[in-house]
């Protein structure tokens, strides 16, 4: 049975838990970062900060925020470089002399200053049922669409269209997945927002590639949401 609120989602059928995957939404507890029901993350290390390990330039002050979708794929090593980790670039020195300069009498408000001054690349989002290669780099501000893939070890400086293959560095488009007619469909049925029964006893439609399936099982159940 899926299950979004187990830490970790692999079992084998010995009963063996595998530690090394857990479920984003219960390892991660940040102010800055959302993450979807049953998205999960590979790591061959146990970590304690899964937040630290994949976005390690976010902060609880940061302006900016890491949105993943429902039933992302992330492999180990995956790092999300996001805005609060530039430096300004509009003067002479890139030097951050702010951040070594922090006294206890400075406010919120004013640290967040000190983020608000590189933060201009805006949030980081992974759409739903991504899957993002081991050791790939996503920069800051970049978004990525449903059902994209990201190959291992690239890194993503610039928006991926849903459903498109990338990879190197930087990342180029490698190929579409499908036509544009059935990626068309496919945004349009948004499977990963059926009610979790449904998706756990249509696995076979969903995994499948006949898109007329598909779309007669999200006419069928009318496109409900998992609620």
């Amino acid at each position: 049975m899926l299950d979004a609120a187990k830490k970790h989602p692999m079992v084998m059928p010995d009963g063996t838990v595998i530690e090394q995957v857990v479920h984003l939404k219960a390892v991660i507890d940040h102010p800055r970062i959302v993450a979807g029901d049953h998205s999960y993350y590979h790591d061959f290390q146990l970590r304690d900060d899964y937040a630290a390990v994949i976005a390690p330039y976010l902060f609880p002050l940061s302006p900016e925020k890491l949105v993943i979708g429902r039933f992302a794929q992330i492999a180990h090593g995956v790092r999300f470089i996001t805005s609060s980790a530039n430096h300004d670039m509009s003067g002479f020195s890139t030097y951050p002399f702010g951040n070594f300069m922090m006294t206890e009498e400075m406010t919120e408000a004013e640290v967040k200053d000190l983020f608000a001054v590189t933060a201009n690349k805006g949030d980081t989002v992974v759409g739903n049922d991504v899957w993002i290669g081991m050791e790939a780099v996503v920069m800051p501000g970049v978004t990525i669409g449903d059902g994209a893939i990201v190959a291992a070890r690239s890194v993503v400086v610039n928006d991926v269209a849903p459903y498109t293959i990338v990879g190197g560095n930087p990342a180029k488009p490698l190929k579409a997945r499908f036509p544009d007619a059935v990626i068309a469909a496919l945004l349009d049925i948004q499977w990963w927002h059926w009610p979790i029964a449904v998706i756990e006893e249509n696995l076979d439609v969903i995994t499948g590639s006949d898109v007329d399936a598909l779309r007669s099982l999200a006419s069928a159940i009318g496109g409900q949401d998992e609620g």
